[in-house]
């Protein structure tokens, strides 16, 4: 049986490899269609080749850009405005029309924290993803944005406080925050160690984030290989059902 074809919307490169990879990885590899919608960096930018390179080795479609800019690199697109600044409504159509195009089952996107780090265009990526989820089903809503279509679900990629025992001080140590939800509101716990070599291929695409200590690549990249795997050989998601029959991410046995 084919999977449920997704449609990730992630705010920048590095975010579908570092927290989806293995499931994007895993629904190409099935034979379902999988697409990525990354928000900020302009096209023909170091950071957006990385991701074409990246979303390459996941085996999903070429990449999907929005073209805004980063709220922290403004230069990454310029004469563009920053994400966080853009008209909630036309940041929603953008994501609507993405959504009408692909057709996807399922929508993955940052969890409502934005991540570990709480980034402001991961929180506003969210945002804008749930709503456009809700309004691309809706006909009268946006209707230049294509035909609706209503995906049966939004899987919110997230990090619950049992899994950070790795994560949690090698974030400290690089001072950013590390930002878990209780295990009791994570709906999927996936397991993508099978798909691992993909997923790890994927995220040192992002090479301008891996030879940086900081950036999460860098700091994995910086880890023996065991504890790494422990780390990103499981993800995590928090499911939103939008039809009563909504699919789901672990319909398939590894």
């Amino acid at each position: 049986m084919t999977p449920p074809s997704l449609l990730a919307v992630f705010a920048h490169p590095d975010d579908e490899s570092l927290v989806s990879g293995g499931v994007i990885a895993r629904h190409a590899a099935a034979g379902a269609r999988t697409t990525v919608v990354t928000v900020t960096w302009a096209p023909d930018t170091y950071r957006t080749r990385e991701l074409a390179h990246a979303v390459r080795a996941l085996g999903a479609e070429p990449p999907q850009l929005l073209g805004y800019a980063d709220d922290r690199v403004p230069d990454s697109a310029p004469g563009q405005p920053r994400w966080c600044d853009v008209p909630l409504d036309e940041a929603v159509a953008h994501v609507v029309a993405a959504i009408r195009a692909v057709r996807p089952d399922i929508v993955l996107t940052h969890d409502a924290y934005g991540g570990l780090t709480g980034h402001p265009d991961h929180r506003r990526t969210h945002q804008v993803t749930l709503l456009a989820a809700a309004a691309a089903g809706l006909g009268d809503l946006h209707p230049e944005a294509g035909e609706p279509w209503q995906p049966g679900a939004v899987y919110l990629a997230t990090h619950p406080d049992t899994a950070v025992a790795d994560l949690g001080p090698l974030m400290h140590r690089a001072r950013k925050s590390v930002l878990a939800v209780p295990h009791h509101q994570v709906s999927a716990v996936v397991d993508v160690r099978p798909w691992l070599d993909r997923k790890w291929a994927a995220i040192l695409s992002h090479r301008s984030q891996v030879e940086r200590e900081r950036p999460l690549p860098g700091l994995l990249a910086r880890l023996p290989a065991e504890a790494r795997h422990r780390i990103i050989g499981t993800e995590y998601y928090m499911r939103v059902g939008l039809t009563p029959d909504a699919p789901s991410l672990t319909h398939l046995t590894v």
